[in-house]
């Protein structure tokens, strides 16, 4: 069975991967090793140097292009060393549409390290993928898309914003990284980069800092290669082992991230102390028509803000929360809570974020696959200590 016929299910599992050839294990190798011997100049058996190519990053990649419906799948050191790469394909005086409501950390990279040599980056609102257009110019080489968003998990059309893409002749570059592919899978919307921290869902067990790209354009599958090859921004074979690894699981967390995060979503939505919740399975949530059209289901990442606003009030909850730990990062099995205005999005200017609604008593959540009745207690509990 080809992987083209292969059902979501059974790819994460086998798609890619093959039994060793040498002694038939059925797990891929730790190819724990920096080079390869050739019989002679250029005569090898496919691989010549670990940062170039290593067996396991190969099944790795292999398996995430499948997963994503894409021809190539190229692994990189972090999520960021990935974006790197999509902004390293653009020059000097090259020009950047994204949206308003983007992580940190992306947010840094391109305003920080890309403006300064002379890119420049339109950073709007993409709700109505339609308004796109009107940023678009002369110079225009990429749109970049994050949906749902982090952390007001807004949701962007991607097909909407495939086709301002493809009349401008633009790339679009999908951050897919709170959906996971379980749930989206932007190449079949017309996008033609998609990108993930597999640190997220993908690793699934806060064990491993890893990104990725999956691509099906030839070319621009070359271009890619060549910067990670020449640039080096590559993960070690035990990185690539333990993705490999936790991408096993996918379906089964998925599931269970999804049914647990409706549960809280409405349990927070009814709570007398909280504000609004942002969620994109509720009806009320912003273009969530577009959500249930693209999207498997709603997911387990979500955000709540507190009534009055109080920054002092968002520490206090956090603080006394027990089974949602407070960490950085999200996707894992483990539930983990956040603060953006002061963790993943302290990099943005505080005008800026507010106006994408991140404000200071704004907690994210993302909600692991424990019990939901120790959720919701930890959650009511934490809550009640206002």
């Amino acid at each position: 069975m080809s992987k083209q016929e292969m059902k979501f299910n059974t790819k994460v599992i086998h798609a890619g991967l093959e039994p060793d050839p040498t002694t038939g294990a059925i797990m891929t190798p730790i190819y724990q090793t920096s080079t390869y011997v050739q019989t002679s100049p250029g005569v090898h058996k496919g691989f010549e140097y670990s940062r170039t190519g290593n067996p396991t990053r190969a099944a790795l990649e292999a398996n995430l292009a499948a997963l994503e419906n894409a021809k190539y799948g190229l692994c990189f050191g972090s999520g960021l060393g990935a974006i790197d790469a999509v902004i390293k394909l653009l020059s000097p005086g090259d020009e950047v549409v994204s949206t308003n409501d983007l992580y940190g950390g992306t947010y840094r990279i391109f305003t920080k390290v890309f403006e300064n040599y002379g890119i420049k980056f339109n950073f709007i609102g993409m709700q109505n993928a339609d308004k796109i257009e009107e940023h678009i110019t002369e110079k225009t080489k990429l749109i970049w898309v994050e949906t749902p968003t982090n952390p007001m998990l807004n949701i962007i059309d991607i097909e909407g914003a495939a086709k301002v893409a493809k009349k401008h002749g633009v790339l679009l570059g999908v951050d897919n990284t709170f959906a996971s592919p379980y749930l989206q899978n932007p190449i079949d919307l017309g996008a033609d980069i998609v990108m993930h921290s597999a640190t997220k869902y993908l690793g699934g067990h806060s064990d491993v800092v890893m990104g990725a790209l999956m691509v099906s354009d030839d070319a621009l599958a070359e271009r890619l290669y060549f910067i990670q090859n020449s640039c080096g921004s590559v993960p070690g074979p035990m990185d690539s082992f333990l993705v490999l690894r936790g991408i096993k699981t996918l379906h089964l967390r998925m599931q269970g991230h999804c049914e647990n995060g409706k549960e809280i979503a409405h349990f927070l939505q009814s709570h007398p102390k909280v504000e609004c919740v942002y969620w994109p399975g509720f009806d009320t949530h912003p273009n969530h028509e577009i959500a249930k059209a693209q999207m498997k289901d709603f997911g387990g990442m979500m955000s709540f803000s507190l009534k009055g606003n109080k920054l002092e009030d968002a520490f206090q909850v956090v603080s006394y929360m027990k089974v949602f730990t407070l960490a950085e990062s999200l996707g894992g099995v483990e539930s983990l809570s956040g603060h953006p205005a002061s963790m993943t999005h302290a990099a943005i200017p505080k005008e800026e974020r507010e106006k994408t609604g991140v404000v200071d008593s704004l907690i994210r959540l993302s909600v692991g696959v424990e019990d939901i009745e120790d959720l919701k207690a930890d959650l009511a509990q934490a809550l009640a200590q206002l």
